[in-house]
């Protein structure tokens, strides 16, 4: 008897430990750490490059759809004091107009964490990118800390797998800004972000149009990121 009792319990922890040891974490399921806070890509030293067009709208200019086409990079660097006092991380935004040419720093921002809020400091303009934790009840206005108009955003397909220009990301969450068309206004405006690596891509459009038409631009400004290479 109590030889078949030490085989049952031999057995129950055979199988528990089976079990234990074949349970996989769904890929699809983002990592916990910490509160989602690693889709803003805050790591000392990473860097993101971007293809990006730009495309300006004038009826009245000589060239009425001025078109560019250049690269973005950016790049976290070392930590200092915001405007608001805060230790932040500096934000560095260079440019160049191919792959053979230099690297050109125009813009030195700063960004932060806190309060469960990823904020981007521009020219002093403080925008609120991401709020955690990511879900889709989040609802929050992105110019909160500035003098904007107040612009609502939310999350739409949550932990969603994308690729982007050869690149494979398992988890990436868009940030809805703006959808409007009407008589004379269009305007279409959303960010991705990326677990582990950051924004991969942004859409940006604000145009005067007629009677509904999206082809049919007056004016405005339009423009498309999307990433092609990230590292540390």
């Amino acid at each position: 008897m109590k030889m078949m009792k030490n085989s049952i319990l031999v057995c129950l922890i055979a199988f528990l430990f089976f079990a234990l040891s074949s349970c996989k974490k769904d890929s699809s399921i983002p990592l916990p750490l910490p509160l989602n806070q690693h889709y803003f890509g805050l790591d000392a030293e990473r860097y993101i490059i971007y293809n990006v067009i730009e495309i300006n709208h004038d009826e009245n200019a000589v060239i009425k759809h001025d078109t560019l086409y250049y690269q973005l990079k950016t790049f976290i660097g070392d930590t200092l004091v915001d405007n608001e006092g805060r230790i932040a991380r500096k934000f560095y935004r260079s440019k160049r107009p191919d792959i053979f040419s230099a690297w050109v720093i125009t813009d030195l921002w700063t960004a932060i964490i806190e309060n469960n809020k990823a904020e981007l400091v521009d020219e002093n303009q403080r925008m609120v990118k991401l709020v955690f934790p990511i879900s889709s009840s989040k609802l929050w206005n992105i110019n909160q800390f500035n003098s904007f108009e107040q612009a609502d955003a939310y999350y739409d397909f949550i932990f969603s797998g994308k690729t982007i220009n050869g690149l494979f990301f398992d988890s990436t969450v868009r940030v809805e800004q703006e959808k409007e068309r009407n008589l004379i206004a269009y305007k279409r405006k959303f960010e991705e972000y990326a677990a582990n690596v950051g924004l991969i891509r942004k859409v940006y459009k604000d145009l005067t149009i007629m009677n509904f038409d999206t082809l049919n631009v007056k004016s405005g400004k339009e423009i498309f990121m999307d990433i092609v290479e990230y590292g540390n």
